[in-house]
């Protein structure tokens, strides 16, 4: 989770329904782990990519291919946008690139309690293999997957309430770990 070199990110205060927001690299494990914790919680889960396919018609890989990247951009805000002003609880798999745009990063912060799935690259390679349906990765997955976490892990860090270490974890340990401290910031009425 947070360590010495690792401050505990800070967060703003919500009213409304609760949600959990996953926040972190292809391949972390944020729809994995987020079926399990809505499962868990007995809430919905929505994941960004399976969203859009669902109001598009299209995989990501299409929308990317045929109408470019700021198409699936727009399609990504606008799920982000509808999943934290959602009536009831929720656990959300943001799409990695999301935190990417500001107005994403406002949407974020507000929206509920903000978990980075901290993976070191390795792992990412690991788990994304040739990068298959992954645009971003065509080419050089390993490369690519280290080149975009440079960019990203800063602003996952400054989104964060709380960072959980995927590597060398299975799921359920990730989703205990995510349920403890949930539980430890409801007794602490924060």
């Amino acid at each position: 989770m947070t360590g010495p070199d690792r401050p505990e990110p800070q967060g703003p205060e919500r009213a409304g329904p609760e949600r959990i927001l996953l926040i972190g690299m292809m391949g972390a494990g944020k729809s994995t782990v987020g079926h399990r914790l809505a499962a868990r919680l007995g809430w919905p889960y929505l994941d960004s990519d399976d969203e859009i396919k669902r109001r598009t018609g299209q995989t990501v890989p299409e929308i990317w291919h045929s109408q470019g990247e700021s198409a699936f951009r727009v399609e990504e805000a606008a799920v982000l946008a509808d999943a934290v002003s959602s009536s009831q609880p929720v656990v959300v798999a943001v799409a990695g690139g999301a935190v990417l745009d500001p107005a994403n990063r406002d949407r974020i912060r507000g929206g509920g309690l903000v978990v980075w799935l901290r993976a070191r690259t390795e792992t990412l390679v690991a788990r994304v293999g040739a990068g298959a349906g992954r645009p971003l990765l065509d080419g050089d997955p390993a490369g690519a997957l280290a080149a975009l976490y440079d960019v990203r892990r800063p602003v996952y860090a400054d989104l964060a309430e709380v960072a959980v270490d995927v590597d060398d974890r299975t799921p359920e340990q990730i989703v205990d770990a995510i349920l403890e401290v949930r539980a430890a910031k409801a007794a602490s009425g924060a």
